[in-house]
């Protein structure tokens, strides 16, 4: 994975609650074992018609929004399935973090363990961003993971929460396992200490 420490990108806003991973990446395209071409299928039921030509009212067929690495959604993102592969479809696209007022457990520890930033905000503060981009779509906001901060071009910060450990893990680019056999010295140190090896 990417280490994840700060991104200074444009965004994306999808105005839709409880977008299940289903309407993320559709099941057609799971037959996939590696994330090459995932963000392909990304959103396919919304993005393309059903002559297969994009429908230019989706977000990600508007060129305003072109190169977006934030996406901002609706409550309850990324409900249904544990599909692994809404998150890379999302990475693969281009999207390094989703700001949203809630995720669905499972994609919110899917995506944290596949370098995918999941930022919760409050309601108000999301629909803010949203009605924000919307107008402006070339604004640039700015992610910390460090202090866990948003900031807004006029300086305006928001805070979310992460897991210590998960942070870690972004911040150096490591999943569960890159994380153990980082350890691999502490762990060697503490067999021979307690006579393992």
């Amino acid at each position: 994975m990417n280490p994840f420490i700060t991104l200074t990108a444009t965004a994306l806003p999808l105005r839709a609650e409880n977008v299940d991973t289903d309407q993320i990446i559709p099941a057609r395209f799971l037959t996939a074992t590696t994330r090459a071409g995932m963000g392909d299928g990304l959103f396919a039921a919304w993005r393309y018609g059903p002559d297969g030509q994009p429908n230019p009212d989706f977000p990600l067929n508007q060129p305003q929004y072109e190169g977006a690495q934030i996406l901002i959604a609706g409550r309850n993102f990324g409900s249904g399935s544990s599909r692994e592969h809404a998150v890379w479809a999302l990475t693969e696209y281009g999207f390094r973090a989703v700001i949203t007022p809630g995720f669905a457990d499972i994609f919110y520890n899917n995506a944290l363990k596949n370098g995918l930033l999941p930022i919760t905000l409050p309601e108000a503060t999301v629909n803010m961003l949203l009605n924000l981009v919307e107008e402006q779509p070339d604004v640039r906001f700015h992610i910390d993971l460090p202090t866990q901060t948003v900031t807004l071009p006029d300086g305006q910060k928001s805070h979310f929460d992460i897991d210590p450990y998960r942070k870690q893990c972004l911040l150096q680019g490591l999943d569960d396992l890159g994380y153990l056999l980082a350890q691999e010295e502490a762990i060697l140190t503490y067999e021979r200490a307690h006579g393992k090896e």
